[in-house]
C-alpha cells in the first residue's frame, strides 16, 4: 500500500495536539481519523457525503469568483490543477502567480451564516488548509475569501427568501477575507505530523489485516 497523503483539507484533523505525552505525536482525534481513511483505502469507499451547503459552494463557484474578481480588481480563473508532494495534496481554487498569493472560495450558504467579520472568518481547520496550498504552491500568503451569492431556489427548501435572495446588498459588503501569511515553524510541524500519521496508517492497516485473516474470523465462528 502506498503511503497516505493528507489532503490540505484535511490537515486539521491530524495537526491537534495531544493532550498527555503517552499518546506520541498524534492526538487520539487524529488516530480515529487515520483509522478512518485506513478503512477507507482497505473498502474502496469514500465517506465523503453531501449537504445543502456543499452543494450550493459548486453550484454557486463561477459566480463566487466573479465576485471576488469584481471586488478586489482581479482577473482570476478557476484553478484545475491538483498537486502533491510526497506529504500532502491539495487542488486550491485560485491563484495569483505574479503575486504568490492564492485564494479559497467559501460560499456562504445564507446571510445569516456569512462571517461579516474577519475574527468570525477564523478557524484552525481552514488555517492548516491553507498552510498546506501555501508549501504546494509557495505561495507567501493565502486569503480565506468568504462570498455571499444568491442561493440555487432548489436548495433553499423552507428557510426565508431574504436570508438567499441577496444580491441587492452591494457587492463590496458580501465579501469578507481572512488573510495567512506563511509561516515555515508551521510547515515543519505540518510534516512532523503528516509523517507521523503516515507511519501510523500502515501500522493500523496490518492491524487490520491481522484481525480480519480468515482464520481468525474462524474462531469467532
Amino acid at each position: 500500500m502506498s503511503d497516505l497523503l493528507i489532503r490540505c483539507s484535511s490537515l486539521g484533523k491530524i495537526m491537534t495536539e495531544p493532550k498527555t505525552k503517552a499518546e506520541g505525536e498524534l492526538s487520539v482525534g487524529a488516530k480515529s481519523y487515520i483509522r478512518e481513511l485506513a478503512q477507507q483505502e482497505i473498502f474502496g469507499i469514500d465517506f465523503e457525503f453531501s449537504s445543502k451547503e456543499i452543494e450550493k459552494g459548486i453550484e454557486v463557484e463561477g459566480e463566487s469568483i466573479a465576485l471576488l474578481n469584481r471586488v478586489r480588481g482581479l482577473s482570476l480563473t478557476k484553478n484545475t490543477e491538483r498537486r502533491s508532494n510526497g506529504l500532502i495534496t491539495g487542488e486550491c481554487d485560485l491563484y495569483d502567480a505574479a503575486a504568490r498569493k492564492g485564494y479559497d472560495l467559501k460560499s456562504s450558504w445564507s446571510a445569516k451564516s456569512f462571517p461579516g467579520w474577519v475574527k468570525d472568518c477564523e478557524d484552525k481547520l481552514y488555517e492548516w488548509q491553507m498552510r498546506g496550498y501555501m508549501m504546494l504552491w509557495d505561495a507567501e500568503e493565502w486569503e480565506v475569501a468568504y462570498a455571499l451569492v444568491d442561493t440555487p431556489e432548489r436548495l433553499i427548501g423552507y428557510e426565508p427568501l431574504q436570508m438567499h435572495v441577496v444580491s441587492h446588498i452591494p457587492e463590496h459588503m458580501r465579501l469578507t477575507g481572512w488573510v495567512l501569511q506563511r509561516d515555515e515553524d508551521k510547515e515543519a510541524l505540518i510534516e512532523r505530523k503528516v509523517r507521523a500519521a503516515q507511519a501510523y496508517f500502515h501500522e493500523v492497516v496490518a492491524e487490520f489485516d491481522a484481525i480480519h485473516t480468515p482464520a481468525k474470523a474462524l474462531e469467532f465462528a
